[in-house]
């Protein structure tokens, strides 16, 4: 008997509202299926820890001037460093950005971002992709997993989740030391400390190699600059698709089910 296909596509955590261009690798993914069968998987790496992949660009209702929304994070070392599964939102930011979110987006929405109340980046943003209807029959798998990273294969190039300063931050191994990248040429190298695969996550250039271990698909779709760094040899038993084209593909998804 044949396997039954697995129809892949990946993405951080994109907005409190998702953008639109992880709505059409969903939709991607979705017809796809229809055509051929099998699970959707969601590989969601959140892992990463850059704070600028969950701004969220939504549109003033009146004056259609742009507003980019953001989580405040519990503290500055969290923003800069802790991977989003781990960056504690400020306890007053939801009931704060609630009172905003007339001036951007319908009652319906409002009324479901309410009834979220994840406390950090990663956790908030899967709950009200789930609230929005979006991930229905899809499995989500987590790049923040335990059990993922443990089933993982090894990759040369990664990052690790180690203690800094009270909070957890994602260092980049390199030549044998632990870096986290201050911005330009500085680099701050931490004390060695010991880690285990649980605390282990992948590079861009060695993630596809590493989620394809564990989730073996057969299909992905691929983002539109996925496609420039994608290392397709790495995984060549796969099918890869071009998500399907949508507009203002960096907005901020605001629709519900009807």
């Amino acid at each position: 008997m044949s396997t039954p296909p697995v129809i892949c596509f990946g993405q951080q955590p994109c907005g409190f509202f998702p953008k639109r261009f992880l709505v059409a690798k969903i939709r991607t993914a979705r017809r796809l299926q229809a055509e051929i069968g099998g699970e959707i998987v969601f590989f969601c790496h959140d892992s990463d820890h850059d704070p600028r992949e969950t701004r969220t660009l939504l549109h003033h209702r009146k004056t259609g001037e742009p507003a980019h929304l953001n989580f405040a994070f519990a503290n500055k070392l969290q923003r800069k460093f802790s991977p989003l599964h781990l960056k504690r939102i400020a306890t007053d930011w939801a009931g704060r950005t609630v009172l905003q979110l007339p001036n951007y987006v319908a009652h319906p929405l409002i009324a479901a971002f309410a009834e979220v109340h994840e406390t950090n980046a990663a956790d908030f943003c899967l709950a009200m992709y789930h609230r929005m209807g979006l991930l229905d029959g899809i499995r989500v798998a987590r790049s923040s997993d335990p059990a993922f990273r443990r089933a993982a294969c090894d990759v040369a190039e990664f990052f690790v989740d180690v203690p800094y300063e009270g909070e957890i931050v994602r260092a980049r191994w390199h030549d044998g030391a632990l870096t986290l990248h201050e911005g330009g040429d500085a680099f701050i190298t931490l004390p060695a400390a010991p880690f285990t695969k649980e605390h282990i996550s992948p590079t861009r250039d060695t993630r596809l190699r590493w989620m394809q271990s564990v989730l073996h698909c057969t299909h992905y779709v691929a983002g539109a600059s996925e496609q420039d760094y994608l290392r397709r040899d790495d995984a060549p038993e796969i099918t890869y698709l071009n998500r399907d084209p949508i507009d203002r593909s960096d907005e901020a998804y605001t629709e519900l089910p009807a």
